[in-house]
Order: structure tokens, then sequence, then C-alpha cells
């Protein structure tokens, strides 16, 4: 079932007769998000890998990853921070190379099975762009900013199958699958919305919450690799 290491396009097992759509997360699912957080460590004048090392205690004990700037910088404003990044010719971003190989390689193995291939996650406009830009094999790029909504709020996932939906008219939400790294972000509020999910055990958040129970009963899919999706999807 687990496979560290993918390379190449995926094979497309034949489509699942459960599953009409897949939904994905961006950060730590198919996006490795350490160039962006080497980013801000560097533009806060921190060691990396000190900054690493507070991250990761502030998603241990539970709070918000924006706590971690008020450790190194009390009233952190990330807007306001973001400005000046840009102004200063360090914006924020991520390019092809920060995806994970895996990445493509699965969005296309499932849209060629016959899958709506969203993505859907928490990201800026800026961010949105890029991922525009990147020309992924998939059916519809949105984001928070876009909606003005943010996950874990349950109006996020309502905006997900309305999406789902408008490309193909019909789908139910239990025939939606959304993947990601985070139990408490991407997993329980997609099944509280009554979507399936499956979780992607890479990045801080995907170890932290891998052997959490909620996860461990409630998780439709469990898995290392996205290339492991497209068969786990054909067994369900």
């Amino acid at each position: 079932m687990h496979s560290p290491h993918d390379s190449g396009r995926a094979v497309s097992p034949p489509r699942s007769p459960l599953i009409d759509a897949v939904v994905f997360d961006v950060g730590e699912t198919l996006v490795d998000e350490s160039v962006e957080y080497h980013g801000w460590a560097d533009w806060l004048g921190v060691p990396r890998h000190t900054f690493s090392a507070v991250f990761g205690a502030v998603i241990a004990a539970g709070r918000g990853h924006l706590d971690v700037f008020e450790y190194f910088k009390p009233g952190f404003d990330l807007a306001a921070e973001r400005q000046a990044r840009a102004e200063a010719g360090r914006p924020e971003g991520y390019g092809e190379r920060d995806l994970y190989p895996d990445a493509r390689p699965t969005l296309a193995a499932l849209r060629d099975a016959g899958y709506l291939v969203v993505i859907a996650a928490n990201q800026t406009r800026s961010s949105h762009r890029l991922l525009d830009g990147m020309k992924l094999p998939v059916h519809r790029v949105t984001t928070s900013d876009t909606w003005g909504i943010s996950k874990p709020d349950p109006r996020f996932f309502a905006k997900v199958l309305e999406t789902c939906r408008e490309l193909r008219p019909g789908i139910e939400a239990g025939h939606v699958m959304y993947v990601g790294d985070r139990l408490d972000n991407d997993l329980r509020p997609a099944w509280e919305a009554g979507l399936r999910t499956a979780h992607v055990r890479r990045g801080p958040w995907g170890y932290l919450h891998a052997e959490h129970p909620d996860l461990q009963a409630k998780a439709d899919l469990r898995m290392d690799s996205l290339a492991e999706l497209p068969q786990l999807l054909a067994e369900l």
C-alpha cells in the first residue's frame, strides 16, 4: 500500500463506481511547503531549523500555525508582512519544483480514469494564480481567497460540493472524495459535510495526525503517497 518514493505517470486502474469526484488540498498534499516556511524564517531573520522546531511544537500542541510567528515577532500581521515581502522583492511563492513528485502524475491518472478532479484549498489569490499557471491536469482550481471562506468553515465544503455539481450536475456528497493531510482542516470538516475522505501522511500535520483515533476510524483511505490513490479508489 505504501510507496514513499514515486516518479513517472501513475497507472490508471478502473474508476471506482462509488466516487465521481476527487478534490485536493494543496499544502503538503500537492505542494511541499518547505520553500514557503524557509522563506518566512529568512524574512524574520530566524535560523530555519529554529523556525521549524517552534512550528512543530506549536502544531503538536493543537494551536494554529500562525501562532508560530508570534514567537519571533509579537503582534505579527500576516497581510502586512506579505505586502512588505512583495515590496522588498521577496514575495511568497512556489513553483513546479515544489510539487511532490507524485502530484502531477496522480492528478493525470485520475482525470484519465474519468474522475472529476478539482483543487480546493486555503490559499491566497496569488497562490491561485500560481496553481493556474502550472496547467495542472485538473478540471478546476479554486481557493479560499476566491470564495472568501476558509477551511474548516462548513461553508467551504458546501462550496466544494457546489463546484462539483457545477461541473457535473447531480453529484452526491457521498460520491466526492476530499484528499488532505490534516484532520482538523481537511478530513473532519469534510466528513461532517458528508464527503468521503483520504489522508496522505506527509508534512508536519500529516505525520502528527496520522494515528489520531478519529482519523483511524473514519477516514475512508490512508496512504503515504498520492500514487496509491487511483488503486485504492478502484478497490473501494
